[in-house]
């Protein structure tokens, strides 16, 4: 059943409202609910390591759970939104900033780049929507510099020291590529099923 775009637009709003009570709450883990209970969340880290959530609550407890929980004060505000009502898709682009002030700069500590999340809509048999799928990107290397440079300040809260000692293939949705248990690209689309350029012959 295909999705207009004024339904699309009204979920999108409520995604954008559960977003601004999770940062003011320090606690994203209400968000779960806007996910489908089949739903996958992932994204690349590096060549080597990447992020994959399967399922509403793996989302829940490891994708705006352990990812998260460190991190309060940092808001995530999007800055443009892309609804394409035809493919029930919808591309957010946001800001990556701290909630900590630069002295050098007077400005909050900001990852540099584009960041954002590509999520794919769809109606459950309640009628409701949910989120079928969600992938992210960000730059590691600006992050990391960042990080960095919030802990050279001095600035950076104990929570957030203790989240950064939490990271590799240990970490719960941390895999290999080969070992994924959900594509990089959202399953849909490495399937083909969004082609929009043919191979060169």
């Amino acid at each position: 059943m295909s999705l207009t775009r004024a339904e699309i637009e009204e979920f999108w709003e409520s995604w954008l409202d559960v977003n601004r009570r999770a940062e003011q709450s320090g606690d994203w883990r209400v968000m779960a609910d806007w996910y489908a209970e089949d739903a996958t969340y992932g994204w690349m880290l590096t060549p080597d390591e990447h992020f994959m959530a399967v399922g509403r609550e793996q989302i829940r407890d490891w994708a705006i759970g352990i990812e998260m929980d460190g991190f309060d004060g940092w808001h995530y505000d999007y800055q443009a939104t892309v609804i394409d009502e035809k493919n029930a898709m919808v591309v957010g682009f946001w800001k990556q900033r701290a909630g900590i002030t630069d002295d050098a700069t007077g400005k909050e500590f900001e990852i540099p780049g584009l960041g954002g999340s590509w999520f794919g809509v769809e109606r459950q048999g309640d009628g409701q929507l949910k989120f079928a799928w969600q992938r992210d990107w960000f730059d590691f290397g600006a992050m990391a510099h960042t990080m960095g440079a919030i802990l050279k300040s001095g600035k950076a809260p104990d929570t957030l020291h203790e989240r950064l000692k939490v990271f590799g293939l240990g970490v719960p949705g941390h895999y290999r590529p080969e070992d994924l248990p959900s594509t990089v690209w959202p399953p849909p689309v490495e399937a083909g099923e969004f082609l929009t350029q043919e191979e060169a012959r």
